[in-house]
């Protein structure tokens, strides 16, 4: 089981503390534009990179609008992860980009 948060959520918390994001989006669109600090790991290998995540600590799982997002917290969950899928991916983020 995992957690959803919408983007103006996510937004306010990722201003007042730091928090682990993870970008599974391809390798392509992360180097487009991502938010600063995100880890990129694609959803397309991600059974084969997940157990670089630590299981103890909670993670936020961002794509591009959410569908992907959403396929890696159910998968990630599944194994053990605790995570929370960003609803509206990058496509919603209103912050700065690299």
């Amino acid at each position: 089981m995992y957690q959803s948060i919408t983007m103006p959520e996510f937004e306010q918390l990722w201003k007042k503390t730091p928090v682990k994001l993870v970008d599974v989006r391809e390798a392509d669109e992360y180097a487009h534009a991502h938010v600063e600090g995100a880890i990129s790991m694609p959803l397309s290998g991600l059974e084969d990179t997940a157990d670089q995540l630590n299981k103890d600590e909670n993670y936020y799982v961002m794509c591009l609008s959410g569908a992907r997002s959403m396929a890696a917290c159910q998968y990630l969950a599944s194994k053990g992860y605790k995570v929370t899928n960003v609803m509206g991916g990058i496509s919603a983020w209103r912050g700065e980009v690299v």
